[in-house]
C-alpha cells in the first residue's frame, strides 16, 4: 500500500512527500477536502485535517449489522489516515496517536490499534491510559504476559486505576459467561426493582424496527408479571422528529401499562448513553436489582456497560440480569463472538470514563 505524508516547507509551500502511514479509504466514506495547498501555517493544516477526520466521523456514511447493533463507521480508515497525517506534523501530540488508535478500534483492526498505542508509549512511557489499553487489548488478543506487563506498571503507577481495570476484566468475563435466557427467573421484581428496555435505531420514517418491536413484546409481558416495577425506556436517536423511548412509552400505554411507571429517557444515542442515562434514573429510585431487556446478541454488552456506570451512580449494592429477543437462537450465542467481545471492551471503557477521542474538535467518549 502506497504510503504518504503531508508535510510543510517553513517558507510557506506546502507538499505531499512519503510517510510511514496511510489507510485505504472506503469508496462509500466520505472525502477529504485534500486542498491544503492554500494553507500557509502548520497549524492551518492540522486544523484542517482534524476537521476532515471529523467530517468523515459524523458522516452518515455509517452501516449497522443485525446481531452487533453497534454503529460501525464505514470511514474510519480516513479518521485514522487524517488524525496520523497530523501527527507527522505535530509529533509531540499523542492524543492523535490515541485517537487513531481507537479508530481502529471500531474498524476491528486491534492489532493495527496495539501498534499505534505501543508508538505513543514510547513517547509517554508512564501514561496511565496508554497502559490501560494495552492491557486491555492485549488481553482480547490472547497475550495474557503482554496484559499483565502492563497492569504490573500501571498497578505502580496509579493503583486506583489498576484496580477499575480488573474490575473491568472480572465483570467482563462473569457476563459473557452467564447462560442467555428468554424469561425471567422465577423471583418477582418489587417497587426496588426495575425492567429496562433498550433501544433500537428507528426506521427512517420514525417508525420502530420489527427487532424494537419484539424487544417490546419481551417487555409488557415481564411488566405485566411485575406490576410493580418500574420500567425504563431507552433510547434517544432522532428519526423524523420521534425518538425510541417516546415511541416505546406509547407503545406500552397502549398496551395497557400505566404511565407512572415508565420513565422516558430519550436522550442516549448508544448503549454507553443507555448505561450513563438510565443509572440515574435507576439511582434515584434506589432501584436494587434491574432486568435488562435486548437482543440476545447485545444483552451481553448491555449489562456490562450498566453495571459499571452503577459504580459511580450506585445504588451501591444494586445488581442485573437480563432477558433477551432471540435475534438469533441462543444456542448460536453461547458463546460470545470476538466482534461482539470487541464491542464489549470497547465500550466498557468508554462508560468507565476513558474517552476513544480527544483530539479537538473530534472528540467522543
Amino acid at each position: 500500500m502506497k504510503k504518504k505524508l503531508l508535510a510543510i516547507a517553513l517558507g510557506g509551500v506546502i507538499c505531499l512527500a512519503s510517510a510511514p502511514y496511510t489507510f485505504a479509504a472506503n469508496d462509500s466514506a466520505v472525502q477529504s477536502s485534500d486542498n491544503y495547498a492554500q494553507l500557509i501555517t502548520k497549524r492551518q493544516v492540522v486544523d484542517q485535517l482534524l476537521s476532515d477526520a471529523v467530517d468523515a466521523f459524523k458522516s452518515p456514511s455509517r452501516i449497522s449489522h443485525a446481531g452487533f447493533t453497534a454503529k460501525m463507521p464505514s470511514n474510519m480508515e480516513i479518521v485514522t489516515d487524517r488524525l496520523l497525517e497530523a501527527y507527522q506534523l505535530e509529533p509531540y501530540r499523542t492524543d492523535l496517536l490515541i485517537s487513531a488508535a481507537n479508530a481502529q478500534i471500531y474498524n476491528k483492526n486491534v492489532e493495527q490499534a496495539i501498534e499505534l498505542f505501543e508508538q505513543a508509549l514510547s513517547v509517554a512511557p508512564d501514561d496511565v491510559d496508554l497502559h490501560a489499553y494495552l492491557a486491555v487489548w492485549q488481553r482480547f488478543e490472547g497475550n495474557q504476559a503482554e496484559s499483565n506487563k502492563h497492569m504490573a506498571t500501571l498497578s505502580k503507577l496509579n493503583a486506583g486505576k489498576a484496580a477499575d481495570i480488573k474490575r473491568i476484566f472480572t465483570t467482563v468475563d462473569r457476563v459473557v459467561a452467564t447462560p442467555l435466557k428468554e424469561k425471567a427467573d422465577n423471583g418477582k421484581l418489587d417497587d426496588k426493582g426495575a425492567i429496562v428496555t433498550l433501544g433500537y435505531a428507528l426506521n427512517p420514517d420514525g417508525s420502530m424496527h420489527q427487532i424494537l418491536v419484539e424487544r417490546l413484546e419481551t417487555t409488557l409481558q415481564m411488566a405485566k408479571d411485575n406490576p410493580d416495577a418500574l420500567i425504563v425506556l431507552t433510547g434517544g436517536v432522532p428519526k423524523n422528529h420521534k425518538t425510541e423511548g417516546k415511541l416505546m412509552a406509547d407503545w406500552l400505554i397502549e398496551k395497557g401499562i400505566k404511565k407512572e411507571r415508565i420513565i422516558e429517557e430519550n436522550y442516549a444515542t448508544s448503549t454507553v448513553g443507555n448505561a450513563l442515562f438510565s443509572s440515574y434514573a435507576l439511582a434515584r429510585h434506589n432501584i436494587q436489582h434491574a432486568t435488562i431487556i435486548s437482543s440476545a446478541s447485545h444483552v451481553r454488552r448491555g449489562q456490562t456497560l450498566f453495571e459499571i456506570a452503577s459504580w459511580q451512580t450506585g445504588p451501591q449494592d444494586i445488581t442485573f440480569d437480563t432477558v433477551s429477543y432471540p435475534d438469533k437462537p441462543l444456542k448460536e450465542l453461547t458463546k460470545a463472538s470476538a466482534s461482539e467481545l470487541l464491542g464489549i471492551y470497547r465500550d466498557a471503557l468508554r462508560t468507565y470514563g476513558m474517552w476513544s477521542y480527544r483530539s479537538y474538535p473530534l472528540e467522543s467518549r
